[in-house]
């Protein structure tokens, strides 16, 4: 029978201590819902066995929508027949995760009623994730969030809802409106997200800064980091004001990836030209120094977590996009290059292929003419040892080595 208590010894241990612990959470969902009792159960099952006891067990989804549910079905289900099914719905967040208490404690009650009492704010993708609902349930479930305003998020083989860090609506460092820029590429994208058309998923984050507080140049295929492009301002004052307080030379110049920086006689100098904008300085002394007044964005692509392959950060595909300027222009030049982007590795991606490792495969001179950008040297971290570069020899003719002999 669904909800009966399970003994976990093994769970029980991860309550000891001073820290917070998930499986009290879980217990505190389990007075209200029976099937996170069996969720319980199950876990500490997998925990004993050493292995998950999740299987594929069918499909899960409401109607006209190829994505935002993520099916999930027990192995166990004549043990735990609470688990049985135990879909996830996936809601687009709001840009920033800014959220009234009013609105969260509707969202709650939905869970409650419909499924296991468990969210996960946020997940890897951003989304807001409701889980432990049955199939039967589902569309009564997404149609009470879409009455809240609420839609599905994008799961399987589609664009990922789009995400981004809080921005201009709380951060000083922001160099572009990322909230903006989310909600229209959001809204654009409605047919990518919700029904699956690509080789593999692809997820676009927006950053303010280079700080990247959502960490968009290592978990997205596509990501626009605010930067400036112009040279970093200084307050000497301030300077002298921090230097009463710590070695600056110590810990902010030779922390410099670049050595871009010298601190000689009281006086900061920094040479722009090599920065490379990573905000140690800034962050460092942020009443001294501060980023340039000609902001925008840096367009990075191909991060990914591993997978099918291993791990990759993203490499530079723009130095600096005028992403504020273009924001007249509802953003016409990052659209058509997303456009290009995706004719490109639907051609010649395979299936469960990020484009991070199509560029890989078929190098990077052949993906910047495919979508029509010149090579910068921004894109060579090393020369002649970055491994998107494929190099080629071209012989001169014979009769040109006697020519230059004579």
């Amino acid at each position: 029978m669904a909800g009966t208590k399970h003994k976990t010894p093994l769970l029980d241990d991860l309550k000891e201590g001073k820290w917070p612990s998930f499986v009290k959470e879980l217990e505190r969902a389990a007075q209200k819902s029976p099937r996170t009792e069996d969720l319980i159960g199950q876990l500490e099952k997998s925990y004993q066995d050493r292995i998950p006891h999740w299987k594929h067990g069918g499909m899960a989804g409401v109607r006209g929508y190829g994505g935002g549910i993520v099916g999930r079905f027990s192995d166990q289900p004549d043990e735990f027949p609470g688990v049985k099914e135990y879909h996830t719905a996936r809601l687009n967040q709001i840009e920033g995760f800014f959220y009234t208490s009013d609105i969260l404690r509707k969202l709650a009650d939905i869970c409650d009623e419909h499924a296991g009492g468990l969210f996960n704010f946020h997940g890897s993708t951003g989304d807001i994730q409701i889980l432990g609902f049955k199939q039967e349930e589902a569309e009564e479930l997404f149609q009470k969030c879409t009455h809240l305003g609420f839609d599905l998020g994008g799961s399987g083989s589609a664009l990922r809802t789009p995400s981004c860090c809080v921005g201009p609506a709380r951060c000083e460092w922001a160099n572009y409106d990322t909230l903006h820029l989310t909600d229209n590429l959001t809204r654009e994208y409605q047919n990518e997200l919700h029904r699956p058309t690509f080789n593999y998923k692809f997820k676009i984050k927006c950053a303010g800064c280079p700080n990247d507080c959502i960490a968009s140049g290592a978990r997205s295929d596509l990501s626009i980091v605010g930067v400036w492009k112009d040279n970093i301002r200084i307050d000497q004052k301030e300077v002298a004001e921090y230097a009463k307080k710590f070695d600056i030379k110590k810990y902010v110049v030779d922390k410099c990836p670049t050595h871009c920086m010298d601190y000689t006689d009281g006086k900061l100098t920094i040479d722009d030209s090599n920065c490379v904008k990573c905000m140690h300085c800034i962050n460092s002394m942020p009443k001294a120094l501060r980023p340039g007044l000609e902001k925008g964005a840096q367009i990075r692509i191909g991060a990914k977590v591993p997978m099918v392959q291993g791990p990759r950060l993203g490499f530079i595909l723009i130095p600096f996009y005028d992403v504020n300027k273009d924001k007249e222009e509802d953003y016409a030049f990052l659209k058509d290059l997303i456009q290009k982007i995706w004719d490109f590795w639907d051609e010649y991606g395979t299936n469960r292929e990020r484009v991070g490792e199509l560029i890989q495969r078929v190098g990077v001179g052949n993906f910047l003419e495919a979508i029509g950008l010149d090579p910068l040297p921004e894109m060579v971290e090393y020369p002649r040892a970055n491994p998107f570069i494929k190099f080629e020899e071209y012989l001169v003719p014979d009769d040109e080595e006697e020519g230059k002999e004579g």
